[in-house]
């Protein structure tokens, strides 16, 4: 009986590493990944690659964080016996939209589309500047 037992020991060893050794081989692709984007996990990359953020949530804990920022800055630039800047001013400059001429001519495009529409319909049409700027601020309302 001693001797069949150590042979049904050699037999599950030796089968065992078989497949150890087959399991290693067949992940190679795996173990070549390993490491190339840090710790994120796969759902962190994701919502990460997504650009910014849209929830009013997330906003208003960025505006949280920035007011912080600028509050701190503050307080470095009194002690230095500088003038403090107005906190909330520069909150809105820095989360002002950032409208480049490429979109302010996408902007401009819709409002011409838009004034066609309506005088086929027989309506005045809007003034396409003042229109535009009313675009963009109310893009900026809606970026908050």
């Amino acid at each position: 009986m001693h001797s069949t037992f150590n042979d049904v020991l050699w037999i599950v060893c030796s089968v065992g590493i078989v497949v150890a050794l087959l399991s290693l081989i067949g992940s190679g692709k795996t173990w070549d990944e390993f490491g190339r984007r840090g710790l994120l996990m796969e759902s962190d990359s994701q919502s990460r690659s997504g650009g910014r953020a849209s929830s009013a949530g997330s906003q208003l804990e960025r505006d949280t964080e920035i007011r912080q920022m600028l509050e701190a800055r503050n307080t470095r630039r009194v002690r230095r016996g500088e003038a403090p800047v107005d906190v909330e001013a520069e909150l809105r400059r820095l989360t002002a939209p950032i409208v480049d001429d490429e979109l302010r001519g996408e902007i401009r495009d819709l409002v011409v589309a838009r004034n066609h529409r309506r005088v086929r319909r027989g309506e005045a049409p809007l003034d396409v500047e003042a229109e535009v700027e009313r675009e963009i601020a109310n893009l900026a309302t809606l970026e908050r």
